[in-house]
């Protein structure tokens, strides 16, 4: 009888753990699900689709990528450029900031970035680097710290033009974004989607939970009508 009731708690024991376990799961499925559309839903008039549609914009942030995916050109990459290209060419913007991750020597996205462009035919003048764009928030935030700008545009893909748009938002800066076209590969959309989710769930932990800030700041390099190119790099690192 003793070892019966003790098998029976036990299994009382067992059935809410299962189910607080089950609960927990739950929870945290409906937060990431909540927070995708939240995400989603914040950015739904802020998102441009064609080039008709650009206009007042002296700055466009061109969020940088690698170039290539082993020896494949990254579509992802050239219809960013392709977009800041065509953009400057029909007046719609004045200048680009192209911002990315400058890991080491051998890669190196604004400068990637910057070459391109200065084939295409954009002045040099109107071409400004920052080097420590390693995240999208970091790209956001130094648009508006380091080159004080709050009112820009963003050229991305969507899914990475909503996540942009909801980091902006958070820290009060009047932007849009221009969606371009990616992959049309069905695994890299789920791929990439995958990933996206899983980045918005942590954008909204550091900007509402951890208030993450970005690995540098610096002084204050503006982007006006009568600067020239400027290539900042990573300066003093954000005080603890």
């Amino acid at each position: 009888m003793f070892h019966r009731l003790a098998s029976l708690k036990k299994w009382k024991s067992l059935k809410r753990l299962i189910w607080g376990s089950l609960v927990t799961i739950l929870c945290m499925i409906l937060f990431v699900i909540a927070v995708d559309r939240w995400v989603s839903l914040q950015a739904s008039d802020k998102i441009i689709t064609s080039y008709d549609q650009v206009a007042g914009f002296d700055v466009a942030v061109v969020l940088g990528t690698s170039k290539y995916i082993g020896r494949t050109l990254n579509t992802y990459y050239t219809h960013r450029i392709d977009a800041a290209i065509e953009l400057y060419r029909q007046n719609k913007i004045q200048h680009l900031l192209l911002s990315g991750d400058n890991a080491h020597r051998s890669y190196n996205e604004p400068w990637t970035m910057k070459r391109d462009l200065l084939k295409a035919g954009v002045p040099e003048t109107n071409i400004h680097l920052d080097y420590a764009g390693f995240r999208t928030l970091d790209s956001i935030v130094r648009a508006k710290k380091i080159f004080a700008s709050d009112h820009f545009l963003i050229i991305t893909q969507r899914f990475h033009c909503e996540r942009a748009l909801f980091i902006a938002d958070a820290y009060q800066i009047n932007a849009r974004c221009l969606a371009v076209s990616g992959p049309n590969s069905h695994k890299q959309v789920w791929s990439m989607r995958a990933r996206e989710i899983l980045a918005r769930v942590k954008a909204f932990l550091d900007l509402y939970i951890i208030d993450t800030q970005p690995r540098f700041l610096g002084p204050q390099e503006p982007i006006n009508s009568e600067t020239v190119s400027e290539e900042v790099q990573p300066s003093t690192p954000l005080a603890e």
